[in-house]
C-alpha cells in the first residue's frame, strides 16, 4: 500500500508545475480552489505522461492511498474504458474519458490566455475539472462546456455542483459547439481533432482564440492555437506534443489487416525491395506527424517477434494499397514489399526525407490555417504550405 506524503498530494504537485512553467501564479489560486481531487472517480487506471499506455486499476476503495497518490501525480487517469461498455477491472479497448495531465491542462489555459470578462467554450467537460478551473477563474456563468456522452456530462456536473461550481453543462456534439451562447473569446478542446469543426470557427469573436490539440490520421499530435481573424479565417501554431483522446465523432474507422491482402498470404502481390530507412526512425512522435501530413490517407501498426525483430505495416484508406517494412536489430537495410495503387513505404521514405532536409522541424515550426477551402498545414510561415509527397 503507497504511503501518503507532503510530495503526493496538492502541494507537492503544485510545486512541480510550478518548476516546470505550467502552472503560473495567474491560475494558483484556481488549482488551489479546485483539488484535483474532487473531480477524479474512485475507479482509475493511471497513465504515463505521454499519455499513451494505461497501468493497471487502482480503486479508491481498495487502496486510498494509491489512489490519492496516482490523482496527485502529474500523469493522466484514464476513467472510461469502450465508452462506457467496459465494466471490468481488466484494461479496456480504447480509453475514451480521462483526467488530462495536470501540466498538460494548465499549460493549454495558458496557451488559453483567458481574462475577466471572457466568456468560453469548453468541448470535453470529462470528469469536468477543466471547467471547474475555468469557472473558478471567470465565473460559472461566462462557462459552456460540451459533452458527447450523457453519463460522463451527468457525473461532472455533480462534481462541479459539489464544489460549487456552476457552468453550463451541456449533453451534445461537440463538433457543433453551443451556438445558443456565442459568440466566444476562447474555445478549448479536451480531445484531438483530425479536422477543426467550422462552428467552433463562427462562433468565436473576432480575435478570439481556439486552443485544441490536432492530429493526423498516421499519428503524432500536438497542441494549435488558433486566433480567428475579421475574414472568417482562423490561423495559428502548434505549441507543444501532446496525446488525447480523438473527438468521438472523427475517429477513423479501419478494415483490418485481412482485407488487404484478399485472403491471400503474405507478400501476396507485394513487389520486394529494400530500403536504408529503418522503420524505427519513422517511430517517433514528431515523425509520425510529418509522415501523417505528407502521407494523408495512411495508418499503421506493428507485429512484435520474440527477438526484438518487428514489421511495420502501412496501410491505405484507399482499402488497397498496403507495404511492410521489417526490422532486425543491428541490420543496415530492411526488406520491404509494397502493393496497390500507392507505393506507401516510397512515400513515408520521401515524406522522413524532406523532414530531414528542413533540418527536423519540431512541432513548433509548424502551424495550421483554416478558411473556406479547408486546412493548410504549413512550415513556419502561412506562404510555405506543407504538400502531400504523391
Amino acid at each position: 500500500m503507497a504511503m501518503r506524503t507532503e510530495e503526493a498530494g496538492p502541494s507537492g504537485l503544485a510545486s512541480a508545475l510550478v518548476a516546470a512553467g505550467a502552472l503560473t501564479g495567474d491560475w494558483l489560486p484556481s488549482f488551489e480552489a479546485v483539488p484535483r481531487e474532487r473531480f477524479v472517480p474512485d475507479r482509475v487506471w493511471p497513465g504515463i505522461p505521454d499519455g499513451t499506455r494505461q497501468n493497471p486499476l487502482v480503486d479508491r476503495r481498495q487502496d486510498p492511498d494509491a489512489w490519492w497518490e496516482a490523482v496527485y501525480s502529474d500523469i493522466p487517469l484514464t476513467t472510461q474504458w469502450d465508452d462506457g461498455q467496459h465494466l471490468g477491472d481488466a484494461l479496456g479497448t480504447t480509453p475514451s474519458s480521462s483526467s488530462s495531465q495536470p501540466r498538460m491542462v494548465f499549460s493549454m489555459l495558458d496557451d488559453l490566455d483567458v481574462a475577466d470578462g471572457h466568456r468560453v467554450l469548453e468541448i470535453g467537460t470529462g470528469t469536468g475539472w477543466n471547467a471547474g478551473l475555468l469557472s473558478h477563474r471567470l465565473g460559472g456563468e461566462s462557462v459552456v462546456s460540451v459533452e458527447y456522452d450523457a453519463a460522463v456530462a451527468k457525473a461532472a456536473d455533480s462534481r462541479l455542483r459539489d464544489a460549487g461550481l456552476r457552468p453550463l453543462v451541456v449533453v451534445g456534439d461537440g463538433r457543433l459547439g453551443y451556438a445558443r451562447c456565442a459568440a466566444y473569446d476562447r474555445v478549448i478542446a479536451t480531445c484531438s481533432v483530425g479536422t477543426v469543426p467550422s462552428a467552433w470557427v463562427e462562433q468565436t469573436r473576432t480575435g478570439g482564440i481556439i486552443v485544441a490539440p490536432w492530429g493526423t490520421e498516421y499519428g503524432g499530435e500536438a497542441i494549435l492555437r488558433l486566433v480567428v481573424g475579421d475574414d472568417g479565417t482562423a490561423s495559428g501554431r502548434f505549441t507543444r506534443s501532446s496525446a488525447f483522446m480523438r473527438l468521438r465523432q472523427q475517429r477513423p474507422v479501419h478494415v483490418p489487416h485481412g482485407a488487404y491482402l484478399k485472403g491471400r498470404e503474405w507478400p501476396a502481390d507485394g513487389v520486394r525491395s529494400t530500403t536504408a530507412l529503418s522503420p524505427a526512425e519513422v517511430g517517433g512522435w514528431v515523425e509520425q506527424f510529418i509522415i501523417g501530413l505528407q502521407v494523408p490517407g495512411a495508418f499503421w501498426t506493428v507485429e512484435r517477434y520474440d527477438d526484438g525483430a518487428y514489421t511495420l505495416w502501412t496501410y491505405g484508406t484507399d482499402r488497397q494499397s498496403w507495404a511492410s517494412a521489417d526490422f532486425e536489430p543491428g541490420a543496415s537495410e530492411y526488406e520491404v514489399v509494397q502493393s496497390g495503387p500507392r507505393k506507401l513505404w516510397d512515400e513515408t521514405d520521401a515524406a522522413y526525407r524532406w523532414w530531414q532536409k528542413q533540418g527536423q522541424p519540431g512541432f513548433d515550426r509548424f502551424g495550421l490555417t483554416v478558411d473556406s477551402g479547408g486546412e493548410k498545414v504549413w512550415l513556419d510561415s502561412p506562404d510555405n504550405p506543407v504538400a502531400a509527397v504523391n
